[in-house]
C-alpha cells in the first residue's frame, strides 16, 4: 500500500536530534569515501574513453563529462565518410556498339516469319540456325564493305491473310510471345531485329503498339510493308496495297517518342516499296526525328535489269535523309545476286535482306 505524507509517523524531539546527528556522521563518512568511488568509476570508464584526470570532489566534475560526450557525439557525423554514390547506368547501345545506325554499319538479314517457310528463309529453320545463317551473310558481305556488316533478322510479326479473321481483318498479328525468343536470342548473339508489319485493314500504328514491349529494346526496329495495307473493299492479291505519308508520320512520331522516353539508341524505321503508288505523297514523309533512321527497302524481283530498274526508279525524288535497302529473292530472282554483285549496285545498299 502506498504511504502518504499524512500517514508518516511523527518523530519525538529526542529521536529527531539523534537522527540529525547520525545523518551528519554518515555525510562526513560519505565525503571521505567519495575520492575512492570517483577513482573506481574513472578506472571503469577508462575503456569507454572517459577522462580519469582529477577526482569527483564536487558536482562540476560530474557535469562536465556529459557535455564533452555530447560535443563528441555531435561532431561524429562530420568525421564519418559519405556513402559512395551509385554509378550511373551506361547508355544502351546497338549491336556492334554505338548510338547511331548509319553510316557506322551495314546490315545483312534473313526475312520471313517463324515457322512459316513459304514466307521467307527466316521461317525455314529454328532461331539458332537462322542466327548462324545471318552471321554467314554478314561474313560474305564484309568482304566487300569498308563499314562493319551487322547480321539481322527481319521478322514478319503480322501476316497478311486471304480470308478475314474473327476481328474481320485480313491480317494475323502473332502473339509477342512467339517473337520474344527470337528477340532474346538476337540480343545474345549481337543481331539486329526488324519487326515487319502486314496490317490488312488495321493501321500500322495500331499494330505497332501491339509490339511496344519488344520495340522498347535497343536492338529492335520496325518495318512498314505497304503492299499489304488495305482500304475498305480491297483484298490481298487483288491489288497492291498502299499507305499515306500521314500514316507513316503517325508511326514515326510514336516510335521516336518511345525511343526518347526509353533512352534508346537510334531505331530503324523501314519502308517497303517497289512501286511509287505504294507510298502516297512520299515527299511528305517526316525525316526530322533524330531518334530514327528511315530506310527505303526496294523489293523489286526478277531479272537483274528489272531489279536495277526498280531500284533506280524508287530513288527519284527520294529525300537525302532516307537510306536505301535491297532485297534478294531465292525463288523469284533469276539469278539471285551474290554478295559481290549486290554491293556493286549503285548506290551500295545499307540494308540487304534475303527472302
Amino acid at each position: 500500500m502506498k504511504t502518504t505524507a499524512a500517514a508518516a509517523p511523527k518523530l519525538r524531539p529526542a529521536m529527531t536530534f539523534s537522527a540529525l546527528a547520525l545523518a551528519l556522521t554518515l555525510t562526513a563518512c560519505g565525503a571521505e569515501n567519495a575520492d575512492d568511488d570517483a577513482a573506481g568509476a574513472g578506472e571503469t570508464a577508462g575503456t569507454a574513453g572517459a577522462s580519469a584526470e582529477g577526482t569527483a570532489t564536487d558536482d562540476s566534475a560530474d557535469s562536465e563529462a556529459p557535455e564533452e560526450n555530447a560535443e563528441e557525439s555531435e561532431a561524429a557525423p562530420e568525421e564519418s565518410e559519405p556513402a559512395d554514390e551509385e554509378p550511373e547506368a551506361e547508355p544502351a547501345e546497338l549491336p556492334g556498339g554505338g548510338q547511331t545506325l548509319f553510316p557506322d554499319r551495314r546490315f545483312a538479314a534473313a526475312y520471313g516469319s517463324p515457322g512459316i517457310p513459304g514466307l521467307g528463309v527466316l521461317g525455314e529453320t529454328e532461331a539458332e540456325d537462322t542466327a548462324e545463317r545471318v552471321k554467314f551473310y554478314a561474313e560474305q558481305y564484309q568482304k566487300h564493305s569498308e563499314e562493319p556488316v551487322q547480321p539481322a533478322f527481319e521478322i514478319i510479326t503480322s501476316v497478311a491473310t486471304g480470308e478475314p479473321g474473327a476481328d474481320g481483318d485480313y491480317s494475323n498479328a502473332l502473339d509477342p510471345e512467339v517473337i520474344e525468343p527470337w528477340v532474346e536470342l538476337a540480343a545474345d548473339e549481337d543481331i539486329y531485329v526488324v519487326l515487319d508489319l502486314q496490317p490488312g485493314l488495321s493501321t500500322f500504328l495500331d499494330q505497332a503498339k501491339l509490339y511496344e514491349d519488344l520495340l522498347a529494346q535497343p536492338h529492335v526496329g520496325l518495318a512498314l510493308d505497304s503492299e499489304w495495307r488495305l482500304r475498305e473493299g480491297q483484298r490481298h492479291m487483288q491489288q497492291i496495297g498502299s499507305v499515306t505519308a500521314e500514316e507513316i508520320n503517325e508511326v514515326s512520331d510514336w516510335l521516336a517518342q518511345l525511343t526518347a522516353e526509353e533512352e534508346l539508341p537510334q531505331k530503324m524505321l523501314m519502308l517497303h516499296q517497289f512501286k511509287h503508288t505504294m507510298i502516297q505523297n512520299r515527299e511528305a514523309v517526316d525525316t526530322s526525328h533524330d531518334e530514327l533512321a528511315i530506310v527505303l527497302h526496294a523489293d523489286g524481283h526478277g531479272t537483274p535489269d528489272l531489279k536495277l530498274g526498280t531500284y533506280d526508279t524508287l530513288q527519284e525524288g527520294l529525300s537525302e535523309d532516307i537510306w536505301l535497302g535491297w532485297k534478294n529473292f531465292y525463288d523469284e530472282d533469276s539469278p539471285t545476286f551474290t554478295s559481290e554483285q549486290t554491293y556493286e549496285v549503285d548506290p551500295k545498299p545499307w540494308f540487304v535482306s534475303y527472302q
